[in-house]
């Protein structure tokens, strides 16, 4: 089976996108997903999304995890699949489509290559110690560091991943130190299980999370560094609860190509 495939990256989390309304491409299983997800021995990304068509919206995002299983929602991947479904012809300037978490609206800008992505209301913020824990489309666990930089992000996460409270469901861990003008998040994935070069719902669950810290309320503009670059979080807080929650930041086509699976 020949599969069309095509490569985007938004602020360096990567992932292979594939139109779905095209009948050649409907039979793939998740064994074919992680293969296709495998950096040595496939494509190579962070997860995989399927565009479907839906009758109520201009698309639906089907997202996997690169260990080739059902995945949360993916911020940085829904940003991606607006781009690509942009560069489809689907739509132009914004969009209203279906992801595992419910619908989503999206902006655009006129290059195709900037979206702005609304994201779910959060209520519910718990803590864990000094982490925070909650949901932004997919679970996250939050925790204030020094010298991220230097730390070792892939064990001190994978640990905490893995320990008795969370190894079941998983979650996701994101490490932030806080340089003024902007915050710095490394973030470990569940799914991909390991540390990845940004995370879209992490870093929207970091930006609420010191929001509620720093008791910062109104609408609130925070700029986050990844690894692969920079991305913007913003959303109204009223003390209790966050809305209008947009992850900003790039998303763009690396290349395209075919896999014979």
């Amino acid at each position: 089976m020949d599969i069309k495939f095509y490569k985007y990256q938004g602020a360096g989390n990567d992932f292979i996108l594939i139109d779905q309304r095209e009948l050649s491409s409907k039979n793939i299983d998740y064994n074919q997903i992680e293969k296709i997800c495998n950096r040595r021995f496939g494509v190579g990304g962070d997860g995989l999304m399927f565009l479907k068509d839906h009758e109520d919206y201009d698309f639906e995002m089907l997202y996997f995890n690169a260990d080739g299983k059902p995945g949360s929602m993916c911020g940085n991947g829904g940003r991606c699949i607006v781009a690509f479904a942009k560069f489809l012809g689907i739509i132009q300037s914004e969009t209203n489509f279906l992801a595992v978490d419910g619908p989503h609206y999206a902006k655009i800008s006129e290059e195709g290559n900037w979206i702005e992505l609304q994201m779910i209301d959060v209520e519910e913020i718990s803590k864990d110690g000094t982490a925070f824990v909650l949901n932004t489309g997919s679970p996250h666990y939050v925790k204030e560091v020094t010298a991220l930089n230097d730390m070792d992000v892939y064990t001190a996460g994978k640990n905490i991943r893995n320990n008795d409270t969370y190894k079941t469901e998983g979650i996701n861990v994101n490490f932030i130190e806080n340089k003024g003008d902007h915050l710095f998040v490394r973030t470990f994935e569940r799914g991909v299980e390991d540390e990845t070069y940004a995370c879209g719902t992490g870093v929207t669950a970091v930006a609420l999370s010191m929001a509620k810290q720093n008791e910062q309320q109104g609408h609130v503009i925070t700029p986050i560094k990844v690894l692969g670059g920079d991305l913007r979080v913003e959303f109204d807080y009223n003390g209790h609860n966050f809305s209008n929650v947009f992850l900003c930041g790039p998303a763009e086509q690396v290349f395209e190509g075919h896999i014979n699976l």
